[in-house]
């Protein structure tokens, strides 16, 4: 017998579920609520009962079919790279988790389908224990993101306290995280935003300054904001307005970019580039939750859908300026 933590009731594993799949590659309106099979557990996964599923950017390149992670995909394709819910039941090899667990996890690929379902099978190790204080809407919508913001200021810029780090690029799902990541490590934090909001909302969660990098003065107020010049930049998005901020690196030096951000930036005699893409494992998990706890972290919604509504939540996607991320509810 397993038991919801989303209710009281308690209940025989089920047979069947609800997702959110498609079956051919194109727009938002691709994606179908089906009823399919509840994936079996391998010795060494768990199965989580999702209460809530990011939807990300990446997302949407898997359903047009500009970017297949998972080869050549079998279809019906059930979307999302991470989420978070209860562990309902687990293999025989799997020693880390109980029954009840309160879990967030991620995998881009996984095997036996995504998080825009009811119910996930997926390898342990790309599980981790939501981190306290975060709610449930927040860990679905965190996982990926938070990964990606932790290790690119931790891991690859190796951020220090007291340096000046620019996040551009800030008011999105992986800049949001990355400005409490970097003021946790002490850093003077300045970021991008094009609005208002987002620069109200990127100064709530602790960067000194918002810089609108369309302007044609951007540089020169970069330069009077940090007049020493940057030590490190997290660029999460590319192009020309990256590439003009970028004179204001000092000699010595930090660039780092997830692979995807296009253009990438150029790199220079002054400073290093670094590309990386984010790694999970139980270690990287443990990391993590760390550092979410330390930094007090909190992980910005946009809005909320339920998991019927995935079509309406990929047409928000895609009409961009999201603050934070977009989720999905299995409840």
């Amino acid at each position: 017998m397993a038991r919801s933590k989303f209710s009281d009731r308690t209940y025989d594993l089920p047979v069947t579920m609800k997702a959110a799949a498609i079956e051919e590659f194109g727009g938002p309106e691709v994606i179908r609520l089906r009823t399919l099979p509840v994936p079996e557990v391998g010795p060494k996964e768990v199965l989580i009962e999702i209460g809530s599923a990011g939807v990300g950017v990446w997302d949407a390149d898997v359903r047009n079919g500009s970017w297949r992670p998972y080869g050549r995909p079998k279809f019906p394709l059930v979307l999302g790279t991470d989420g978070a819910g209860v562990v309902l039941a687990k293999g025989r090899q799997v020693r880390n988790f109980q029954i009840g667990d309160r879990v967030w996890a991620y995998h881009c690929a996984n095997p036996k389908g995504g998080f825009y379902a009811e119910y996930i099978a997926v390898d342990a190790d790309h599980v981790g224990q939501v981190p306290t204080g975060l709610a449930p809407h927040e860990a679905g919508a965190g996982a990926t993101t938070g990964l990606t913001a932790q290790q690119g200021v931790d891991d690859h810029l190796k951020v220090r306290a007291e340096e000046t780090v620019l996040i551009f690029g800030a008011s999105g799902a992986v800049g949001t995280l990355a400005i409490q990541f970097a003021k946790r490590r002490g850093a003077r934090v300045i970021a991008t935003a094009s609005s208002r909001t987002g620069a109200r909302l990127v100064k709530e969660l602790g960067a000194v300054e918002a810089i609108d990098a369309r302007k044609p003065d951007a540089l020169e107020r970069l330069e009077s904001i940090a007049p020493g010049g940057l030590d490190a930049v997290l660029a999460l998005a590319g192009g020309e307005d990256l590439a003009r901020l970028l004179d204001s690196v000092r000699s010595g030096g930090r660039v780092a970019h997830p692979n995807g951000v296009e253009p990438k930036p150029k790199r220079r005699q002054k400073y290093r580039v670094i590309a990386y893409d984010a790694e999970v494992g139980r270690r990287e998990f443990s990391r993590l939750n760390r550092a979410a706890e330390e930094a007090h972290l909190r992980i910005p919604v946009a809005s909320v859908y339920r998991l019927s509504q995935a079509v309406r939540a990929h047409e928000r996607l895609e009409r961009g300026r999201v603050l934070g991320r977009i989720a999905l509810r299995t409840f």
